[in-house]
């Protein structure tokens, strides 16, 4: 079993309204998308979203990665089953390509790329072999611990909203919905956290859990002066609350903060836990797919995590299409210990649904297991194509002589 066909796609995808937070506001996504063809025929589909000031990718600078990279020798592979794939997919590297101007490359530059990549022969193989991706946790290596099978999983909300009316508005929708979990994003110019905080704690009550999420807002010497007046509404964790450059900081504030880190932006792939684990500068590791590399390299790090007595969470990025959702639903119900879930908001965010079915999180954010084979969607390959504003033939099988 080979690769037949390898194509990538940028698609965009227009959310149906701005996400705002400290770093960024976003109304749209440059989504990369790849389709995956093997000699028998299955179809396979990953997705993965560039984030400057993240892993330090932009669509275009994705764009120079496919055009450099030699794919010849996934083309030379033979996938006679999942963990062949694994190792061939390890083996294969990103050539070094520019960033964009003014954008330190790390590690993690280039991780749209493998994640999408990743995703799309992974689902195609699983479909060949009639088993839903999800199985591949139990299969790795050292991944005993982590291996928790559930038929239903839980997301959390988000309270992003600018406006006091509109928060009010956004808390009354998580009541309403009985998340059990949220997050508010804080640290934004011009909204006071604390004001902020209280509204939503009169509204979804004591008893949701509550953490909070700076996206690099504040600086080391003013956090734990700034996170002060918010204790009193209980946040059981605070996400990234400085910049990338500065997160070695954070190890001098752990104890004195009162409050569990979780690093984002500092933590996008082996490397930077590594890290963090030396530095002791967090508590949790947020692993998102596209962030991370992929759905393997994300279960290596929650491995990682657990052996080094860490928490993790698995967290999403603004506007997934169903592609992204169906993986880390698959991830969701598939790997044990995951301390929040973030995700499948679809039908509530993105416009332009690429995938048949409909992965939005229910009532109380509950989420159901995939059982069809790999991804367990069937993504509209027609729509797709009229929404692609480029493509590129990674790999075409030659034609054989007659």
């Amino acid at each position: 079993m080979r690769i037949r066909e390898l194509t990538a796609f940028e698609v965009p995808v227009v959310l149906k309204k701005p996400v705002r937070h400290a770093s960024h506001v976003r109304d749209h996504n440059d989504t990369l998308i790849i389709r995956c063809e093997l000699t028998d025929g299955s179809v396979g589909w990953g997705e993965g979203l560039p984030r400057t000031y993240v892993t330090g990718e932009s669509i275009d600078s994705v764009w120079r990665h496919l055009n450099a990279a030699d794919f010849s020798k996934l083309a030379e592979a033979d996938f006679s089953g999942p963990l062949d794939a694994v190792t061939v997919l390890d083996a294969f590297q990103l050539p070094d390509v520019a960033t964009d101007d003014g954008v330190i490359a790390r590690e993690c530059f280039g991780n749209t790329v493998r994640c999408a990549l990743e995703l799309a022969i992974l689902d195609a193989v699983f479909r060949s072999i009639n088993r839903p991706l999800g199985d591949l946790v139990s299969m790795l290596p050292d991944a005993a611990n982590v291996v928790a099978q559930r038929d239903e999983v839980f997301y959390s909300g988000v309270i992003t909203s600018a406006t006091p009316l509109r928060q009010w508005r956004s808390a009354l929708k998580m009541r309403l919905f009985r998340f059990p979990q949220l997050k508010v994003k804080v640290g934004t110019s011009g909204i006071d956290d604390a004001a902020l905080l209280n509204r939503v704690r009169k509204i979804v009550g004591r008893k949701v859990d509550l953490r909070l999420d700076a996206n690099e807002a504040w600086h080391c010497d003013d956090v734990v002066a700034k996170m002060k007046p918010l204790l009193p509404f209980r946040p059981s964790c605070l996400e990234q609350p400085v910049r990338h450059a500065d997160v070695a900081g954070l190890a001098d504030l752990r104890h004195a903060l009162g409050v569990p880190i979780m690093l984002d932006e500092s933590l996008c792939c082996r490397e930077d836990a590594q890290r963090a684990i030396d530095g002791k500068t967090c508590d949790f590791f947020n692993l998102r797919l596209s962030k991370c590399g992929g759905f393997v390299s994300c279960v290596r790090l929650a491995i990682l995590a657990k052996q080094n007595g860490l928490g993790y969470q698995l967290g999403c990025q603004v506007g997934e299409t169903g592609i992204l959702s169906a993986a880390g639903r698959h991830f969701a119900c598939n790997v044990a210990g995951i301390r929040y879930l973030e995700g499948s908001f679809d039908r509530f965010l993105v416009r332009d649904s690429l995938t048949v079915e409909d992965l939005t999180f229910r009532f109380g954010g509950r989420g159901k297991r995939l059982p069809g084979p790999g991804l367990g969607i069937t993504v509209s390959e027609q729509r797709l194509r009229q929404l692609a504003v480029r493509n590129i033939q990674l790999l075409t099988e030659p034609t054989k002589k007659t």
